[in-house]
């Protein structure tokens, strides 16, 4: 992938019929915080991946690398885990050229509701304006990132 840019955004009120847009199951765990290198499990009725992440530091716009990983590596890989797991639901939600990604947290994050918005260029992130079921950009805060959530730092808004 090489270089991810998105906006975080709290969620004032979910979108409507939300059961008709696709749906992921996400399980991902830290392997390190500082750099982030995370693991993944993402399946949906369509797909069932497995990724290992590295990302730089940087809220807007970071380094990003995901490399394929068989389930074997990844059940093992999940026993050297750091802070909590993360689980979420993310639906996939368009909103004008770009997709939402509506992430409900589940177990020790249950509760938190957030959408990004990944953009193929920081002039693009700036312009966006957000549809009016997202609340408060956090992208800048950091308070939300899952890697900060994962050591049990949980957001202060």
């Amino acid at each position: 992938m090489g270089l991810e840019i998105e906006r975080k955004f709290l969620v004032s009120k979910l979108p409507e019929n939300l059961e008709q847009y696709p749906v992921r199951i996400i399980e991902q765990a830290y392997l390190n915080f500082t750099p982030a290198v995370r693991i993944r499990h993402d399946q949906s009725k369509d797909l069932e991946k497995y990724e290992l992440t590295y990302k730089g530091k940087g809220l807007l716009s970071h380094t990003e690398y995901n490399m394929p990983l068989d389930s074997s590596s990844y059940l093992h890989l999940l026993e050297k885990h750091d802070g909590l797991i993360i689980r979420k639901k993310r639906y996939m939600i368009p909103v004008g050229n770009y997709t939402a990604e509506l992430d409900l947290f589940e177990g020790d994050l249950d509760g938190i509701v957030l959408a990004e918005v990944e953009f193929p260029n920081v002039q693009e992130a700036n312009s966006f304006i957000p549809p009016s079921w997202f609340a408060k950009d956090v992208t800048e805060s950091g308070q939300y990132s899952n890697a900060r959530m994962a050591r049990g730092l949980l957001p202060a808004d």
